[in-house]
C-alpha cells in the first residue's frame, strides 16, 4: 500500500489493532436518501474511519460526494447533503486495505457506461483483484484508482450480457474472494455476497423501501425494519417500475455453497448491539467470556476489560467465575487524529492518550485484564504496565479469542505473519513473559465456535471463515501466490 503521508502518533496507537476495509449503505425509491445513507454511515463508522463517499440519483443525474475523514464532520452538514438529491443511494465508509489512503480511492466509485451510470461500493477483498486489473490493463484498460472496486467497473463495461443486473452479475462472478458489494443504476439498487458469505450483508425496510447495510445497527438508527440477511451468493435486484413500485428480484448465480461468516465479526468488528448471521454480537462476546472463565480460571479479586472491545467478554468472565466486575481502565474517546510528532517524549505518553488506569479499582488487587484479541502485543505490554503503575499486586491477561498465526486477505488489515505476537515467540510463557503479565490464556478454538455457533469446530467442514487462527483459508488466493503481482499501482501521489 503505497502512503505518501509520515506516520502520526494516532497511526503509532493504532498499529497494534485490526482494521476493517468498510461499511456500506443503500436505499431504493425514498426521498430523503442522502440523509438516510449518512446515519446509516455514520452507524458504521466503526467499519472505517479514514474516508467516506455518497452516490444519489435524483431521476435525470448523479450527484456525489467523497470526503476524508469522519462521517460526523462532513454529512451532517445541511449544505453538504443538499449537493446529494435523489431517491436511490449508496454510500461506503472506507479503511483501505488495497490502494493508497486518497480521495480517488474513495467509494463508491462512478462511471458512465454503455448501459447508463453506475456506482459500486463493496466491503471485503478480492483475492484476484490484481490479477484481474493486471489483465485488463494488458487489454488496454486505464486505471484511475488502486481500488479492487474499479476492477468491477471494467468488468461490467466489458461484459456482452445485455442489462446491467446481468452485466454486474457477469462481473462478480469473475471476482473472488470475501465481499458484500452495492451497486445502484438510474432505477436499480443492486446487493451481493460472496460465494460462502465471508463479509455480512442485511436487508431493511422503511416506509416499504429496500435498504442494504452492512450491519443491523445501522437499520436502527433510522428505525428501519431488518427484513433478512442477504444469502451467501445471493444477488439482491430491486428495481423502481414506471407505475412507482419496486420488484425484488433474488437470484443465486452460482451452486450454493455453505455460509462461513468471518469470526472477526463477532470477535471484534461489528458492533455490539448488531445480529450478524442472527446471531448477537453481544451475546457471542459474552459466550465468549464465560467459555474463558470455564478454560482459564484464576485466583483474583477484580475483572477490568481492556474497553471497548474487550468488555462484553469482561462481564461474561466475571458472571461465571463470581468474581467482581469493575471499570478498571477508562477510555478517552476524544483522541482522534493527531498530528503530534511520535516524538520520544511523547512516545513515553504510550496507549495512556487512550486509556488510563482507574487506580480506585486496581490498587492492590489481583487484576484479571480481559481482552478481545491480541495482535502484536505492544498494546497489551503497555496497558499491563499501566495496570502495574496504578498499583496492582497481579496482572493476568485473558484474551477472549484463539492467538492469531496468519495474515488475513479478505479485508481485514492484518500485520505480516511474522509481526503477529504468536509467531514471534514460541511458547505461552515468553509471550507472557515479553508482555510482562503474571499469566496469559486464550480462548480455544472450540471454545470461540461453541461462543457464537454452540457448537464446536468441524474439523472438516468449519462453519465459520477462521484461517486467522488455523490458516484454513476458504479461498483461493491467486494474488498472492502470483510473483507477477507485485503492487505497483499508485505511482502518482496524491493530496486529496
Amino acid at each position: 500500500m503505497n502512503q505518501s503521508h509520515s506516520l502520526t502518533l494516532n497511526d503509532e496507537l493504532d498499529g497494534d489493532t485490526l482494521h476493517e476495509e468498510c461499511g456500506v449503505f443503500g436505499v431504493l425509491g425514498h426521498p430523503d436518501g442522502a440523509t438516510l445513507t449518512a446515519l446509516g454511515l455514520h452507524a458504521l463508522q466503526h467499519r472505517g474511519q479514514e474516508a467516506a463517499g455518497i452516490v444519489t440519483f435524483d431521476g435525470r443525474q448523479f450527484h456525489t460526494e467523497k470526503r476524508m475523514g469522519l462521517v460526523g464532520d462532513h454529512y451532517t452538514d445541511p449544505a453538504t447533503l443538499a449537493k446529494l438529491p435523489g431517491f436511490i443511494s449508496i454510500g461506503h465508509t472506507r479503511y483501505s486495505t488495497t490502494g493508497e489512503v486518497a480521495l480517488r480511492n474513495v467509494q463508491p466509485l462512478f462511471a458512465e457506461l454503455e448501459v447508463g451510470g453506475i456506482a459500486v461500493a463493496h466491503n471485503g477483498n478480492f483475492t484476484n483483484g490484481l490479477t484481474l486489473r493486471r489483465q485488463l490493463i494488458a487489454d488496454g484498460a486505464i486505471c484511475q484508482s488502486t481500488s479492487d472496486t474499479e476492477v468491477v467497473l471494467h468488468l461490467i463495461a466489458r461484459s456482452k450480457q445485455a442489462s446491467s443486473s446481468d452485466r454486474f452479475i457477469d462481473a462478480i462472478r469473475q471476482m473472488e474472494g470475501g465481499y458484500s458489494m452495492l451497486a445502484m443504476t438510474r432505477t436499480k439498487l443492486i446487493a451481493a455476497r460472496d460465494p460462502i458469505g465471508i463479509r455480512p450483508l442485511v436487508m431493511g425496510e422503511l416506509d416499504g423501501k429496500p435498504i442494504f447495510c452492512s450491519e443491523t445497527c445501522a437499520l436502527d438508527i433510522i428505525g428501519a425494519k431488518y427484513i433478512r440477511d442477504v444469502e451467501n451468493g445471493e444477488v439482491v435486484i430491486c428495481e423502481i417500475q414506471p407505475d412507482g413500485s419496486i420488484s425484488i428480484d433474488a437470484r443465486k448465480p452460482e451452486a450454493p455453497k455453505p455460509e462461513r461468516l468471518c469470526l472477526f465479526e463477532f470477535v471484534y468488528f461489528a458492533r455490539p448491539d448488531s445480529v450478524v448471521g442472527g446471531r448477537s454480537i453481544y451475546v457471542a462476546r459474552k459466550n465468549m467470556g464465560i467459555n474463558l472463565a470455564k478454560e482459564a480460571p484464576v485466583d483474583a479479586d477484580v475483572v477490568v476489560p481492556v474497553p471497548d472491545g474487550g468488555t462484553p467478554a469482561a462481564l461474561g468472565y466475571a458472571q461465571k467465575s463470581g468474581i467482581p466486575f469493575e471499570y478498571g481502565i477508562i477510555r478517552n474517546h476524544y483522541v482522534g487524529r493527531t498530528f503530534i510528532e511520535p516524538t520520544q517524549q511523547i512516545r513515553a505518553f504510550g496507549v495512556k492518550l487512550k486509556h488510563s488506569a482507574n487506580r480506585a479499582m486496581i490498587t492492590g488487587k489481583r487484576v484479571v485484564l480481559v481482552d478481545d484479541s491480541i495482535v502484536r502485543g505492544t498494546t497489551s505490554l503497555k496497558i499491563v504496565q499501566m495496570i502495574r503503575d496504578a498499583g496492582a499486586k497481579e496482572v493476568h491477561i485473558r484474551v477472549a479469542s484463539p492467538m492469531i498465526y496468519f495474515p488475513d486477505f479478505y479485508g481485514i488489515d492484518t500485520p505480516d505473519a511474522d509481526k503477529l505476537l504468536a509467531n514471534q515467540y514460541n511458547s505461552l510463557k515468553a509471550m507472557c513473559d515479553y508482555i510482562g503479565a503474571d499469566s496469559l490464556e486464550f480462548l480455544s478454538i472450540d471454545g470461540l465456535y461453541r461462543a457464537v455457533g454452540g457448537e464446536d469446530r468441524d474439523n472438516e467442514n468449519p462453519q465459520f471463515t477462521d484461517h486467522y487462527f488455523t490458516g484454513d483459508y476458504p479461498t483461493r488466493l491467486l494474488d498472492k501466490e502470483s510473483t507477477s503481482n507485485v503492487r505497483k499501482l499508485a505511482v502518482m501521489a496524491s493530496n486529496g
